[in-house]
């Protein structure tokens, strides 16, 4: 295995595609993480990192289309959800370029 930080830091950054693309923040890092978990050191942790967040915020975003009932407190959840996909990204790839490790809270953990 070859250590390569700036691979682990695309796989973070390639989560912001989902501005662009919609899913593309979760295909990228998947078939980065499925073709590099074998050749990158680290590659599988940070991969399982990336796909338990992008899915448990999936799993955040439906909970709220009920909640957009309920007085607008949905779409208030919902620019919540949008402001931390798009900074955590960026926080924990400057982590890891510096050699720390991310954390993704709120994230469930589906994939171990």
């Amino acid at each position: 295995m070859r250590e390569d930080n700036q691979m682990l830091v695309i796989t973070h950054l390639s989560q912001l595609l989902d501005l662009v693309t919609g899913i593309g923040g979760f295909i990228i890092p998947l078939i980065l993480w499925l073709t590099q978990k074998d050749k990158v050191a680290g590659m599988d942790f940070h991969g399982k990192m990336i796909i338990n967040f992008q899915i448990s915020m999936f799993i955040y975003s439906l909970l709220c289309i009920p909640l957009i009932f309920l007085f607008g407190l949905g779409i208030i959840a919902l620019i919540g959800i949008a402001v931390i996909m798009l900074i955590l990204p960026i926080v924990n790839a400057i982590k890891v370029s510096n050699g720390e490790i991310p954390n993704y809270p709120l994230t469930i953990e589906i994939i171990k």
